[in-house]
């Protein structure tokens, strides 16, 4: 049986040109990975931790006492997207007026900071096309959202949302888009659980492409987005430009 030989513990470094043929197979892999999955429809694991700073919890207080919560996307300059009903007291189902909301905050490295309604659109209850607004806190710094209004929404589609479930903290879940309804929204089998509403609809490239508004009743996976388009962010200074 042969014995081994004894070698030294001294390291050596790669020549430059040993180096540089690692440094381009390397980045190569990393080319091929993102492609497969961008093919599969999948958002890199670095890049979804980055979106979720994006995102707050928010919480409206209304007059009768009650809290309400829900998600908001940070678009810079103190700007946020959420939904209307998250912040403005709708009808509910029965048609009887609910009680006004008093004070609007988001939860900014664990503090409630007041914000203020700046602009919603025309929605009179809940799961409408017009069910957004726009608020505003103090400039924060938080990374500032990008958009793509241009998004098709197509069948199967692969999208990504993330939004204060529960009022446990802003979570992912990801799921597949389904169809366009007559309204002007879109449903997917993604969750919709209490909480979201107001939260980040994702395409495969990080981008902020709708937001989710609520679910079916009696069914926490059929959820309805609604998909970002230009008046949203009328009152929002220089977004559309930059995007």
């Amino acid at each position: 049986m042969p014995s081994r030989q004894a070698i030294g513990t001294a390291g050596t470094t790669e020549s430059t040109e040993t180096a540089s043929h690692a440094a381009l197979v390397s980045e190569v892999k990393k080319e091929v990975q993102e492609q497969i999955a961008a093919d599969m429809g999948l958002l890199r694991v670095n890049l979804l931790r980055e979106r979720r700073s994006s995102f707050v919890e928010l919480y409206s207080y209304d007059k009768a006492g009650k809290t309400h919560y829900g998600t908001a996307g940070y678009l810079g300059q103190g700007y946020f997207i959420t939904v209307k009903h998250a912040v403005v007291a709708l009808n509910g189902e029965d048609g009887a007026p609910a009680s006004p909301i008093q004070s609007v905050k988001v939860v900014y490295k664990g503090d409630e900071i007041l914000a203020r309604v700046v602009d919603t659109g025309d929605a009179k209850s809940e799961v409408h096309s017009g069910d957004w607004a726009i608020i505003r806190t103090r400039d924060i710094d938080l990374p500032a959202l990008r958009v793509d209004m241009a998004f098709g929404f197509e069948f199967a589609d692969p999208v990504f949302r993330l939004g204060n479930d529960y009022s446990r903290g802003i979570i992912l879940s990801t799921g597949y888009v389904g169809q366009r309804t007559d309204n002007g929204l879109v449903t997917c089998l993604i969750d919709g659980h209490p909480g979201v509403s107001g939260g980040g609809v994702l395409d495969q490239h990080g981008d902020l492409v709708g937001i989710p508004i609520g679910r079916l009743e009696g069914d926490y996976r059929f959820s309805f987005l609604l998909p970002l388009r230009a008046e949203m962010l009328r009152k929002v200074p220089g977004y559309l430009q930059s995007t």
